[in-house]
């Protein structure tokens, strides 16, 4: 099989899988994201071990499965259960290190809580939003699940995505940042934020719990933001001259490269939709 072939039906499944676990339940959410949770979380220590690190590897998987589990099936109002419990755990990745008798203990624990935070945060944060009332353009409508509000996300990533890379292929001759990503072109980048303004008033005709301009600030942030994260990921490959973060994916690489947008846009994205959720109950 070519290697196109080979890419085309990989993101062709990992489009129907995606796209088919948010659809159908908050349950179905949680097993797709435990999954890319754990495979993201072994590929970034991974790396670390291949730049010759040693970061707790087995502890900070069980520890960051079990805070997106507890973030998970609580609700977005037990921030205080989540803060407790988290810590809780956490610390157990300082008492751990007491028993390994490593050179570089401080280096050890860092990365160790710097994959929870980069890996396993994003997800437990958008479970965590789904798990509570959702929000509309009238205020709170009801406690049923609703995946909309991260299925457009991840359509506007993915649009920004594809966007760049058509107009950056084609027209780029300006380097956004040749140090890092040299394949990265300004008229890629402009072609993505384009093509993502577009497509976030398209999915405004279809997903109304939002006003469109809302949706156009999601498409800034996915587009920005996104860019961004995917940068930060090369950076870190860079720094250990790997090409990919793995190889579970035939033709694209590992979870960590094609998750990089969203680990880092998510914060932002989601600080504004708790902003918009506010404005709503004040203006109730």
């Amino acid at each position: 099989m070519s290697n196109f072939l080979k890419r085309a039906l990989t993101g062709a499944i990992f489009l129907v899988v995606m796209i088919g676990a948010m659809y159908w339940s908050h349950l179905s959410l949680f097993i797709l994201f435990s999954v890319i949770v754990m495979l993201g979380l072994y590929e970034f220590y991974g790396l670390l071990v291949k730049s010759g690190n040693e970061p707790q590897r087995t502890l900070g998987m069980v520890i960051g499965g079990f805070i997106f589990a507890i973030v998970n099936f609580t609700t977005s109002h037990d921030y205080f259960l989540h803060f407790s419990i988290g810590i809780a755990l956490l610390s157990t990745i300082f008492f751990s290190e007491l028993y390994r008798n490593k050179e570089k203990p401080f280096l050890n624990i860092a990365y160790t809580l710097m994959g929870i935070i980069y890996v396993v945060l994003p997800f437990a944060m958008w479970a965590n939003f789904l798990n509570g009332p959702t929000i509309s353009v009238t205020g709170y409508e009801s406690e049923t699940y609703n995946p909309h509000f991260l299925l457009g996300f991840f359509f506007l990533l993915w649009t920004n995505d594809t966007g760049a890379y058509l107009v950056g292929s084609t027209m780029g001759k300006h380097k956004l940042w040749e140090r890092i990503s040299p394949g990265k072109t300004w008229e890629g980048f402009f072609g993505g934020v384009i093509l993502s303004l577009g497509i976030g008033y398209v999915i405004s005709l279809f997903y109304h719990e939002l006003h469109f301009i809302i949706w156009m600030v999601m498409a800034l942030i996915a587009s920005v933001i996104g860019t961004l994260g995917d940068l930060v990921k090369s950076l870190f490959k860079r720094s250990i001259n790997v090409k990919d973060s793995g190889t579970i994916l035939p033709g694209h690489g590992g979870i960590l490269d094609r998750f990089d947008s969203f680990l880092l846009a998510t914060p932002f994205v989601l600080a504004l939709l708790e902003a918009v959720r506010m404005v709503y109950e004040i203006v109730e």
